[in-house]
């Protein structure tokens, strides 16, 4: 219970912190690498001094974590590309079609046939969207097909987080630590590639100058690795299926608070009543 709701108090804070940074440094995937090199960073040096005891990375876990990894950033980078398509509520939508995703994976993988009670409430959360689409007029065939992408991306690296944790033994910040390291070398190719460093970094060094904006950045740091902890310890120590439902319950409050807020969204009876 307690992971659970650290999970979904951490996912809500950073909503509303990387909303922050994003309006005054728009540059995410540059954020998300400093995020992860900060992470990586933090725990070298805490097993160094003895503040954790995560073990060294091992070549052969590595090579069974890649996978979770590429997931990772791949839900990422298809989530963020979808929402130049789609408006913010029917995205926070779609990504609720994550739960039922989880469930029928977790089906096939051998988890065995959830209660009546779980199969129900997700399914109903499914209909919801599926309603909720059907009254979106805004409707991108792009955006959707990448939002529906980066479900099934996040759904397969949260089984993976709990095999992980179930199989190999590995503990939250052990699994933290082998993200960071193998998302690095995906997320500066990216920067690269997409031109985005060059502009980042130039407007990162003017930025700098501004305490406040230096604050919120490191907030947005440290939340990341509180938001990654968090969801991984959730995950380990509950399941899949647990952490995309506090995800749900996180998620009405930020679809009513994207209507009124963000504007962007033609109101339609059958979205409210989906939504």
């Amino acid at each position: 219970l307690v992971a659970a709701v650290s999970y979904g108090i951490a996912s809500m804070a950073m909503v509303f912190i990387n909303k922050a940074v994003l309006m005054q440094y728009p540059y995410s995937m540059t954020l998300l690498t400093l995020q992860q090199l900060v992470t990586g960073l933090l725990i070298k040096f805490s097993r160094v001094f003895g503040f954790t005891k995560a073990r060294d990375v091992n070549l052969v876990t590595a090579k069974k974590l890649l996978p979770l990894s590429l997931f990772y950033n791949a839900n990422v980078a298809f989530a963020l590309a979808s929402l130049k398509g789609i408006n913010i509520p029917m995205y926070i939508a779609l990504k609720r079609l994550t739960p039922l995703a989880v469930l029928i994976a977790g089906y096939f993988y051998g988890k065995g046939k959830p209660t009546i009670q779980v199969s129900l409430s997700v399914i109903l959360t499914g209909v919801g969207v599926i309603i909720a689409a059907l009254g979106d007029f805004s409707f991108d065939f792009l955006g959707y097909s990448l939002a529906l992408t980066s479900v099934f991306c996040q759904t397969a690296y949260l089984i993976l987080v709990e095999r992980s944790a179930g199989e190999d033994g590995l503990s939250s910040v052990e699994i933290m630590f082998y993200n960071a390291i193998l998302s690095l070398p995906f997320l500066v190719c990216l920067i690269i590639t997409t031109g985005e460093i060059s502009l980042a970094t130039s407007l990162l060094l003017e930025k700098a100058k501004s305490i406040t904006f230096l604050v919120v950045l490191i907030l947005s740091l440290v939340m990341g690795i509180v938001l990654n902890f968090t969801m991984f310890l959730c995950t380990a120590v509950n399941s899949a299926l647990t952490t995309t439902i506090v995800g749900v319950l996180k998620g009405v409050g930020s679809t009513t608070l994207g209507f009124v807020l963000l504007g962007g969204v033609e109101v339609h009876a059958l979205n409210v009543t989906g939504l």
